[in-house]
C-alpha cells in the first residue's frame, strides 16, 4: 500500500510518522516544500530518495492508495482538493478549513467522487474517553485551558477548540435542543469560551481558558450518583465512594493514549476493505464550531 504524508510538521513527526512508519505493508512517501526537512525525516525513517518529495504533483504521480494531510490549515483547501479529484482516499488534521463553506466544499467534492475524507479527531478514540460513553452521562464537563496564549477568535477555536466541541458531541447521550456561548475577548484575542450544550437529562459544559495559569485537559462525566474523570488523556479516576485511579502503563505508547494510532490504523482498514468513510459528522463539529465563532464575535466582550 502505497500512503502519502503531506506536511512534516511536529504533529506529524511526533504522532503520526511513528505509527505509519511501523506499518510493515505500508511504502511511505513524504511531502513538503522544505527540502531539509524532508531529508531529516525522511532518513530518521530510512526511506530511499524515490520516496521524497517536494511537489504535490510528484507525490500524486506516484498512484497513491491513500494520503495524510499535517500541513498548515490554511493549505488545507487546496492539498484535499487535490487528493480527492486524483480520488486518493485522504485523512486530514483537523479542521478542514478555516472557512465552514470551504469545509462543505470538501465534503461535497468528496461525496461526488465517491472518495474517502476522514478528519482527524482522535479524542473519539483515545482509551479513556472512550471509556466514558460507557458511563451514565447527565453532566459533562471538559476544559482544554493553556497559559499565556490568547489567539484572534476564528484561529483559536477551529484550530484547538474544535476538539473541546467534538468530544462534546461524540459524549452527549441524545439530541441537543440547546445551544449557549459565553466568551471573554479583549483587543480582538480570544481569552476564555464556554459552550453549552442541552438536551432531554443531560447538560455538556465545554471550557477553554488560554490565561489560566495553567496547561491541561479534563474530561468529567456524572450521572445516577457516579463519576469519572480523565485527566490530560492519561489518568482515569472513578468517583463512587472511594476513588479508583488508573494510570497509562509505562510504555503505553503516547499515540496510542491520545487515540491516533487508532484512528490511523481505522483509516487504512477502511482503505484496504474497499469502504468509504463520510466526513459528514465532522462537517456537523465544524458547523457547531461556525456557530461559536458567530456568537463571540457578536458578543467580543461578554462574560
Amino acid at each position: 500500500m502505497k500512503v502519502g504524508c503531506i506536511g512534516l510538521g511536529d504533529i506529524a513527526q511526533k504522532a503520526y510518522l511513528p505509527v505509519l512508519g511501523a506499518q510493515p505493508e505500508i511504502e511511505l512517501h513524504l511531502q513538503t516544500r522544505t527540502p531539509s526537512t524532508l531529508d531529516r525525516v525522511a532518513d530518521s525513517l530510512h526511506l530511499p530518495r524515490a520516496q521524497r518529495h517536494t511537489d504535490l504533483a510528484d507525490l500524486l504521480d506516484q498512484d497513491l492508495d491513500a494520503a495524510f494531510v499535517h500541513a498548515a490549515t490554511v493549505a488545507h483547501p487546496e492539498i484535499v482538493t487535490r487528493l480527492l479529484e486524483a480520488g486518493v482516499p485522504t485523512y486530514v488534521d483537523k479542521p478542514l478549513a478555516y472557512e465552514l463553506a470551504e469545509s462543505e466544499r470538501l465534503v461535497r467534492l468528496a461525496e461526488e467522487r465517491n472518495v474517502s475524507l476522514a478528519v482527524g479527531f482522535n479524542r473519539r478514540h483515545a482509551p479513556g474517553y472512550a471509556q466514558c460513553v460507557e458511563h451514565p452521562r447527565e453532566l459533562i464537563l471538559m476544559q482544554k485551558n493553556r497559559t499565556g496564549l490568547p489567539e484572534e477568535p476564528r484561529t483559536m477555536i477551529l484550530d484547538d477548540f474544535i476538539h473541546v466541541v467534538d468530544t462534546l458531541r461524540f459524549l452527549v447521550p441524545g439530541p441537543v435542543d440547546d445551544v449557549t456561548v459565553r466568551a471573554r475577548a479583549e483587543d480582538g484575542l480570544l481569552h476564555h469560551v464556554v459552550l453549552q450544550l442541552a438536551g432531554d437529562g443531560f447538560t455538556a459544559l465545554g471550557v477553554m481558558n488560554r490565561l489560566s495559569g495553567s496547561s491541561e485537559e479534563i474530561l468529567e462525566v456524572s450521572g445516577q450518583d457516579t463519576k469519572r474523570q480523565v485527566v490530560n488523556l492519561a489518568e482515569v479516576i472513578d468517583h463512587k465512594g472511594q476513588p479508583t485511579v488508573r494510570r497509562r502503563g509505562d510504555w503505553v505508547p503516547v499515540a496510542r493514549q491520545r487515540g491516533i494510532e487508532q484512528a490511523v490504523l481505522v483509516f487504512l482498514d477502511a482503505v484496504r476493505a474497499g469502504k468509504v468513510l463520510s466526513a459528514r459528522d465532522a462537517l456537523a463539529t465544524h458547523e457547531l464550531c461556525e456557530r461559536v465563532v458567530r456568537a463571540v464575535q457578536e458578543r467580543p466582550s461578554a462574560v
